[in-house]
């Protein structure tokens, strides 16, 4: 395996940490008390080509492969996660799916501005009633004479929701009991019926909106249908293969901060005669922070190496987000510890991370999904 990065790579790499640390980092307390959509962070993410990393050139993208864009994400969500998931939902949900499926004018005329951070696009699978259960969706869209489709539903916990130009919106467009069949529905949010509701109120990634949309008879035109009618399930699947590198590369970012600053502070707290850093006790919970960061990251480098190979990556994926997710919200377990008292208030930020990273272990698949994926695939065989 090659673990060295091109020249490409580690340069985008560097432009991201100086980026970050510069103009994201000294704000992210704020933006997490306040609840605030962070408008500037996004516009110089677009300024920079970080929303559409991956996406060719000729349709707005920076035109970069998978593993600079899992890079990046990294580096956005270790000064503050909510800019990175922000950031990975116009990545990995919106272009990646609409590159991949979309038509030639849906990529001219939707992708392409998107992709270039002008507008923003969200991804709306889950709802009130079925989260990992998919296929239980109760959303319904109904062809009409015309070749459009009359959409009814709703979509809730919608991340960049109540910002978004367009959303991909799953629908069941023909009931059966069993084996019902799904279409994909490109939705711009001022066609009538279209209604989002005030932003939800989170334990973390707080300045990342996300909200319910609801749908009440939304006319679809026939060019804004992803895909082939019918088929919006298996672009949901594949869309989430891919999705679920940018929240492992989220994991690592927030998992890498509250390693940062436990390290930092436990050269300057004192006790028992010397710094903590001195202690074995927390020695052990360092070295076992760092061997877990490292661990999930060689396994989400693989998975976007993967699909950036054009090879399946749906088990890799499933992987890396299941131990970046789950390493995250140990490292910050222990990120606290290390602080004591200290870390449990706001004033210090692991007590950030802590609450940012739970998350990570729920959307885009729960870790329970994640092992549910894995083990299909390998007794597959």
């Amino acid at each position: 395996m090659q673990f060295d990065l091109t020249e490409d790579q580690a340069l985008v790499l560097q432009t991201a940490r100086d980026f970050a640390a510069r103009e994201i980092e000294p704000k992210a307390a704020e933006l997490d008390r306040t609840a605030r959509w962070p408008t500037e962070i996004v516009e110089r993410m677009a300024e920079l080509g970080f929303m559409g990393l991956a996406i060719p050139t000729e349709y707005g993208g920076a035109g970069l492969d998978n593993v600079t864009y899992a890079l990046v994400m990294e580096e956005i969500s270790r000064a503050c996660a909510s800019s990175g998931v922000i950031m990975s939902v116009n990545n990995s949900l919106f272009c990646d799916p609409l590159y991949k499926f979309g038509t030639e004018w849906q990529k001219k005329e939707i992708l392409t501005p998107t992709a270039q951070g002008r507008i923003l696009g969200a991804f709306g699978l889950t709802e009130p009633a079925s989260g990992s259960d998919a296929r239980t969706m109760k959303t319904v869209c109904e062809r009409q004479g015309d070749g459009s489709f009359l959409l009814n539903g709703s979509k809730n916990f919608i991340t960049v929701g109540p910002h978004a130009e367009h959303i991909i919106v799953f629908a069941i467009s023909a009931p059966h009991p069993e084996k019902p069949k799904h279409t994909a529905l490109i939705v711009k949010k001022d066609m009538p019926g279209f209604q989002v509701a005030n932003h939800d109120e989170k334990m973390g990634i707080r300045a990342a909106h996300s909200s319910t949309i609801f749908f009440d008879n939304v006319k679809v035109p026939k060019e804004y249908v992803l895909g082939e009618e019918g088929n919006a399930f298996k672009i949901a699947m594949i869309t989430l293969d891919g999705g679920r590198i940018g929240i492992a590369a989220q994991a690592l970012g927030i998992a890498k901060a509250a390693i940062d600053r436990s390290i930092a502070y436990s050269k300057e707290r004192k006790a028992f005669g010397g710094v903590i850093a001195g202690l074995q006790a927390i020695q052990f919970m360092i070295a076992d922070m760092i061997v877990e960061y490292e661990a999930a990251r060689l396994l989400t480098l693989r998975a976007a190496s993967m699909k950036d190979k054009g090879v399946k990556h749906t088990s890799e994926s499933a992987m890396a987000k299941l131990l970046a997710s789950e390493a995250c919200t140990r490292i910050c377990h222990k990120a606290i510890q290390i602080h004591g008292g200290y870390g449990y208030i706001s004033e210090y930020a692991v007590e950030r991370h802590y609450r940012d990273a739970r998350i990570t272990e729920l959307y885009e698949g729960t870790s329970e999904i994640q092992r549910i994926v894995i083990a299909a695939n390998a007794l597959r065989g």
